[in-house]
């Protein structure tokens, strides 16, 4: 890369969400049929599914990966940067050997992990059984439901909140700690930084479309994909089908920060991306990866939002954020699982 590390600032991108170990294994039917699995479906862990964690480290030689939407996308904004803690996570595991493979395998692409211990429960995992070219995603969120807001008030970590100009905040966690996430936006209005946040999922939407709530005014940047934006934009009643207008009106929602216009992000696969800013709307096409190449898409969403993070975190045009975020995404998915090669070689 042409860019020197010391071009970026220790600790300006800062991320909170579900902290979970990724778990995978290279399978076959008869291991699946014994938990109860389908080749390629996504569920959170039940009764079935028990034991499946040991049989995969007992059975098997498992690859280890920090996990969890959010997590992944500030790893692969951390590769991006180069530079040693330029990102934070906040996120919360329990008092057990995954929360140790954890914090080892994120603290080794040098993101600076402030992890929440709870003891008395597990740290989250996902288990991911490859058959074939099929995944089977098996969740089991542990500790990651119980992180506590009092923990950004410890004097060490609201350092790195101060330190922080860039907060990116997942759908995912406004169940887990809404306190926290308030905590952050409020902070980041008052000391004029930037919020990002991502719908993440459809049934997610209903907090961002709450009008007692009112994320929707601390957020300058926002993600979702086609099928989030038209959920939230059915929950705000703008009438309409076509994604343009969803991103326009969603950018022109009333926000508190005056000093920067939204930024609206919806993809859609291998059909044009969507930025809307200003009132103002565009289309990007997107050049599909050759078939051959695609290892896995899982994880591909978040790396682009990384990659996006990376250069919004320097002060780059959207159209430079948006072309980090096609690149980061087009390498990851040809690896298993959010992942990639030592060294990034965007320009």
């Amino acid at each position: 890369m042409s860019r020197k590390i010391d071009d970026v600032d220790e600790g300006i991108l800062l991320g909170i969400g579900n902290s979970l170990l990724d778990i995978t294994v290279v399978t076959d039917k008869a291991f699946l049929d014994r938990f109860d699995l389908l080749p390629n479906n996504a569920i959170i862990a039940g009764e079935k599914q028990k034991d499946l964690y040991n049989a995969m480290l007992e059975e098997y030689q498992p690859t280890y990966l920090p996990g969890g939407a959010t997590q992944n996308s500030i790893r692969v904004a951390q590769w991006l940067l180069q530079r040693p803690k330029a990102t934070t996570f906040f996120g919360t595991v329990g008092n057990d050997k995954f929360a140790e493979i954890l914090k080892s395998t994120a603290e080794k692409v040098g993101v600076n992990v402030r992890y929440q211990v709870v003891d008395g429960t597990s740290t989250g995992r996902c288990g991911a059984l490859i058959t074939d070219e099929d995944r089977s995603l098996v969740t089991q969120l542990g500790a990651a439901e119980h992180f506590h807001s009092e923990f950004l008030d410890e004097p060490d970590n609201w350092k790195l909140v101060e330190q922080a100009k860039y907060f990116y905040i997942g759908g995912f966690f406004l169940p887990v700690s809404i306190d926290a996430v308030l905590k952050l936006c409020k902070h980041a209005v008052e000391t004029d930084k930037t919020v990002i946040m991502n719908l993440h999922a459809t049934f997610l939407c209903k907090h961002f479309a709450d009008t007692e709530l009112n994320l929707m005014q601390y957020i300058d940047v926002l993600f979702g994909n086609g099928d989030e934006a038209a959920e939230f934009s059915k929950l705000m009643g703008f009438n309409t089908s076509d994604i343009k207008e969803m991103a326009v009106k969603t950018s022109q929602l009333p926000k508190l920060n005056k000093s920067r216009e939204r930024i609206v992000v919806f993809t859609q696969g291998r059909d044009p991306t969507i930025i809307a800013q200003g009132g103002l709307v565009n289309e990007h096409k997107i050049v599909p990866v050759k078939h051959e190449l695609i290892k896995d898409t899982n994880g591909c969403g978040d790396a682009f939002v990384g990659g996006f993070l990376s250069q919004l975190a320097q002060g780059k045009q959207v159209s430079d954020c948006l072309r980090c975020g096609i690149y980061a995404s087009k390498v990851v998915i040809e690896y298993f699982g959010c992942n990639y090669p030592d060294e990034p070689d965007f320009e």
